[in-house]
């Protein structure tokens, strides 16, 4: 057994996890009795062992089809504990724990209850004594949740844990968020790293919510303008059944993709639930076939066309077996049509995925049951509230025997602008969102957090639990990848306590969440950097001289030379590009600087001196990076996420510059002044007399009637410089970063 890093992360945890009241301070919070005679520190273990007799199993009571084994779940873990907490132990099956172990097993599944009484698979023990730990679940996915506890637990209580005993199972089967992914692409690699995100908080649900369009504004839009509309279905096959249904094979989910996604999610306890929307926002389906639009509502589909319900199963039929879920969403949202055929079409879409795969479905609230419709939807499938203007939940669906999702918009996220919702989570109203107590914690039981008639009780067992969604209105170029997690990134954990039945106060919460989010393991959504202070690399000397020799020395050949990194982080950058004269390198195609990092997120000073002598081409790539690429268009540009956000200015050919890119918070600015490569270079965050910054914008179309320009947070570029189709020449004296903005 190894342990790496510890005086690192020990150093900087800021909570302490006092038990209160027999509970644990986490995210979310832990029944649990302490003993007051001591704590078990991390250090001294020695081994993580998983019970031989349960290794193999499964949790095949859960939503997921593709349960991880207990084994499986101890891999994982073992991963967290050496990245987080720099522990490594040694993982091995045995039949009891021995002394100074993590021990792994199951135990009686019948102890563990949610909410309402039912049992749960998701339940666990927490045992710690002078011997050790032990985890002992319902089944695998329990200990799993019993792992997330550890490591919050160690982190928050520098490396150790109180002896005592505690039983915890969530209130709800289904607890987590829904992202939009039909109006903005987002890639598989963001998707995992934001299921380890909400993993850490004990959610166990990612909803994709995989085709949809922008506002079809009929008042406006010719036929001609909304079959060219905006509009996605993600899924990518190469099915002659679907020829034309997705012409963005770039933007799309190959099944290889998709299989990638839900196995690294459910690697970590949470499953993906996929949705396919129809008959409303349908516009997609109607764009690759307009016979089967509803009149000139071209978002809705005719059910009555002979060929509407035939195409649906077509579309299902091809992508069932992709899904690894018991569940799948259907869409069914803000249908306009006639409520019977509504009905008539969810409950033989109900019957086909049920009698193909047998799966459940799932749709949003649109039309509650009503004794003058001749039928209704079936009672085996589940709603998604979401509005009180669609329905109430309470009265019209659980009251009617229907099982409930709770998505009340009380939580609805619109990215970077709307009229309508906020832009964040709104985090304040979990921690005071109960009205039959004038204010306490809201729980997933409650979809009016002001009028206490509309909510059932606690213990009702059709509320299923609760799904919080984030909505791209209005489309790709309003945000880039990485806002979706900052506009989720405390509301999750807010959330996921509440989601779980925990009770943190808002001071617990505020405290708990600034000391475990930068641990939270594989992810990296914030594009930190890790630093001994503000700057971050520095590939600049005070002179020419010291640059030729300290910077540029050749290690090897000239076509193999370290470039060294002069802040004392040891991020040396390689180049094969030649000297320039003696203060800088020659850039061009044939050659590139290249450094050991590729993004860097909130909040930066990316600096280069440069001259920019030729353009080879209409558009040139300074930087280049894993989130973004700095180019000239002429215009200078930002590129990320699949859209380009350009300034009014650009450079001056054969002039020295220093052009600084500044991400301050969710806003991104450019600033350029002309100097010599002999001049000091500017501080970061210090802007020299007559200099002023430029902010990169999103322009929002608003349904056709208006634009919106909107503040756009952009990673900086950090990893090459020139090369292959960089599309420029000239000469770099200087690049820096830093973590002052």
């Amino acid at each position: 057994m190894r342990y790496l890093h510890t005086c690192f992360w020990w150093s900087t945890a800021l909570y302490n996890a006092i038990p209160v009241s027999s509970r644990l301070v986490g995210i979310p919070t832990v029944p649990f009795t302490a003993s007051n005679d001591g704590a078990y520190s991390i250090t001294s273990l020695k081994a993580l062992v998983v019970d031989s007799t349960f290794a193999e199993s499964r949790d095949e009571t859960g939503e997921t089809l593709i349960p991880p084994s207990l084994r499986d779940f101890a891999m994982t873990f073992a991963d967290d504990l050496r990245s987080t907490l720099g522990v490594d132990l040694d993982i091995v099956n045995a039949g009891e724990a021995p002394p100074d172990s993590l021990f792994l097993t199951l135990g009686d599944a019948s102890k563990y209850t949610d909410a309402s009484g039912a049992q749960s698979s998701e339940g666990y023990t927490l045992s710690v004594n002078s011997s050790g730990i032990v985890i002992s679940g319902a089944s695998p996915l329990g200990v799993w949740w019993g792992t997330r506890t550890i490591l919050q637990q160690a982190i928050l209580s520098e490396g150790s844990l109180p002896y005592g005993v505690g039983d915890d199972t969530p209130g709800w089967k289904t607890r987590g968020m829904m992202l939009d992914v039909a109006r903005h692409y987002y890639p598989p690699e963001f998707i995992i790293e934001l299921c380890s995100y909400v993993s850490f908080f004990k959610q166990n649900t990612f909803q994709l919510h995989l085709s949809d369009n922008l506002y079809n504004n009929v008042d406006l839009y010719t036929r001609e303008q909304s079959l060219q509309l905006y509009a996605r279905f993600r899924l990518w096959s190469d099915s002659p059944d679907l020829a034309g249904l997705n012409k963005y094979k770039n933007e799309s989910y190959t099944k290889e993709q998709f299989e990638e996604i839900q196995t690294a999610c459910v690697s970590r306890g949470v499953t993906v639930i996929p949705e396919i929307e129809a008959p409303g926002h349908a516009l997609v389906i109607v764009q690759w076939k307009p016979e089967l639009a509803l009149g000139n509502q071209l978002t809705l589909l005719n059910i009555s066309h002979p060929d509407a319900i035939p195409t649906m199963k077509t579309i299902w039929g091809t992508f069932l077996d992709w899904f690894h879920s018991k569940t799948v969403h259907i869409g069914a949202d803000e249908y306009r049509g006639d409520p019977n055929e509504y009905n008539l079409f969810v409950n033989e879409m109900a019957d086909y995925i049920s009698q193909e795969s047998g799966k459940s479905i799932r749709i949003w609230g649109t039309f509650p049951p009503k004794p003058e419709y001749g039928s209704n939807v079936s009672l085996d499938v589940s709603i998604q509230h979401w509005t009180f203007f669609e329905d109430n939940p309470y009265r019209d669906y659980i009251l009617n025997n229907y099982s409930v999702l709770n998505s009340d918009d009380t939580y609805y996220v619109v990215n970077k602008w709307s009229r309508s919702y906020p832009q964040v989570v709104n985090v304040g109203r979990t921690f005071a969102g109960d009205p039959t107590t004038g204010g306490g914690v809201w729980q997933p039981h409650i979809f009016d957090t002001s009028v206490a008639a509309n909510n059932p009780e606690r213990s009702n067992a059709l509320v299923l639990g609760a799904v919080a969604p984030l909505w791209n209105d209005y489309g790709a170029n309003a945000s880039v990848f990485s806002e979706a997690y900052y506009a989720w990134k405390d509301g999750i954990p807010a959330l996921g306590d509440k989601q779980w039945g925990g009770d943190l106060s808002a001071a617990e919460f505020a405290g708990a969440f600034a000391a475990l989010q930068p641990f939270v393991p594989a992810q990296n959504l914030d594009r930190a950097i890790a630093s001994a202070g503000p700057t971050i690399f520095n590939y600049t000397a005070g002179s020419a001289a010291a640059v030729q020799r300290e910077h540029f020395a050749p290690v090897a050949t000239w076509r193999d030379a370290a470039v060294a990194d002069q802040s004392g982080n040891g991020y040396d950058a390689w180049t094969d590009c030649p000297l320039a004269g003696d203060s800088a390198l020659g850039i061009s195609p044939s050659c590139a600087l290249s450094t050991p990092l590729s993004s860097k997120g909130r909040d930066y000073t990316l600096s280069l001196r440069l001259r920019v002598d030729s353009l080879l081409g209409h558009d040139a790539t300074l930087v280049s990076g894993r989130d973004s690429a700095l180019l000239l268009t002429p215009n200078i540009t930002l590129f990320a996420s699949g859209s380009y956000y350009r300034l009014n200015s650009t450079l001056p050919l054969r002039t020295w510059v220093d052009l600084s890119i500044v991400g301050r918070g969710n806003q991104t600015f450019a600033s350029v002044r002309q100097t010599s490569p002999g001049e000091p270079l500017p501080a970061a965050g210090a802007a020299s007399a007559g200099e002023e910054e430029e902010e990169f914008l999103a322009v929002l179309g608003v349904n056709g009637v208006s634009l919106v320009w909107a503040p756009i947070a952009i990673e900086a570029p950090i990893n090459r410089v020139g090369g292959a189709d960089c599309g420029w020449t000239g000469q770099l004296a200087a690049m820096s970063l830093s973590s002052v903005a």
